[in-house]
């Protein structure tokens, strides 16, 4: 099921997750061979949302869970803009809305899998990525997209502490940002983006771990070379550019073979990883041939 420019699904469509696969199944998707939102969507049953929208981490509003859901709302959402460079046929600063007209909203409801090694699904509203690089047209040479965040410490008050290197950053490369299951997001649960999640849009890649889906994009920049990321560069041996979701590869400080499930009680419920997040069976060929524990 796809939605209009800017429209939304009522929370219940959401909320109710068969009659959301039977809608997905009736003829939804991206128009692109062997996805199927439905199969993605399979077997997944959303978290809470006060749960979604009160447990992030976004380092810019501090470091407690709590902090984003307490300090974002202080954040300037309109006007916004993304600037797109690099490797590109039609590079520009672009308002939201302009970036946006013409492609279709879509919902999608993703497994979430932090680094930390805590769970949720989310029900997200958003456009493929790919679609919006093919919009901005991708020049020749490009193998990979940079993503940077807002830097507005006067209204981000963690980017006053050097605890990162500020802006935030993240990058894929090229096959993975044009994969169909690869989302700039706009929106969860049918509502728009909360700034705690990343209003007014982020990304998100469901199978890797968390850090990798930057919230508050301001610019979007196709390379020839590998982009540095924030937090691999701040801690190669833990936080690796690639990111993906693997039982076998634990974090130096902890084991990533299972996951705390956040909303399902008061400690949550633990169940086994799966590798790539559950989307094996879509990503696996992205990396044929790839030691994912030297590129993890």
């Amino acid at each position: 099921m796809t939605l209009g420019h800017w429209d939304v699904t009522p929370k219940d469509l959401f909320l109710n997750r068969r009659r959301f696969l039977a809608a997905a199944g009736a003829g939804a998707g991206l128009g692109l061979a062997g996805f199927s939102p439905a199969r993605a969507a399979a077997d997944l049953t959303p978290t809470p949302k006060d749960a979604v929208t009160s447990y992030n981490n976004f380092y810019e509003f501090g470091t407690d869970k709590e902090d984003p859901a307490r300090n974002a709302g202080s954040l300037t959402l309109s006007p916004w803009s993304v600037e797109v460079g690099g490797l590109v046929e039609r590079p520009g600063t672009y308002a939201l809305a302009d970036l946006l007209t013409g492609l279709t909203v879509e919902e999608r409801i993703y497994r979430f899998r932090c680094v930390e090694a805590w769970a949720m699904v989310v029900p997200w509203n958003g456009v493929p990525l790919a679609a919006v690089l093919e919009k901005v047209g991708i020049a020749k040479g490009a193998r990979y997209v940079a993503f940077e965040t807002l830097y507005r410490p006067e209204e981000m008050p963690g980017q006053a502490s050097p605890i990162l290197d500020w802006p935030y950053r993240e990058g894929l490369r090229l096959d993975e940002a044009q994969h169909p299951l690869t989302l700039l997001a706009t929106g969860l649960y049918g509502e728009s983006l909360p700034p705690q999640n990343g209003a007014p849009l982020r990304l998100v890649v469901p199978w890797k771990y968390g850090f990798k889906s930057i919230k508050s994009i301001v610019r979007i920049t196709l390379t020839a070379d590998q982009p540095p990321t924030t937090w691999n560069q701040m801690a190669p041996e833990e936080y690796g550019f690639y990111a993906n979701v693997n039982p076998a590869v634990d974090h130096p400080r902890w084991s990533q073979a299972s996951e705390r499930v956040v909303g399902s009680g008061l400690f949550g419920g633990r169940q086994d990883t799966l590798p790539f997040n559950g989307y094996e069976t879509e990503v696996a060929g992205l990396y044929a041939g790839m030691d994912l524990r030297q590129n993890y």
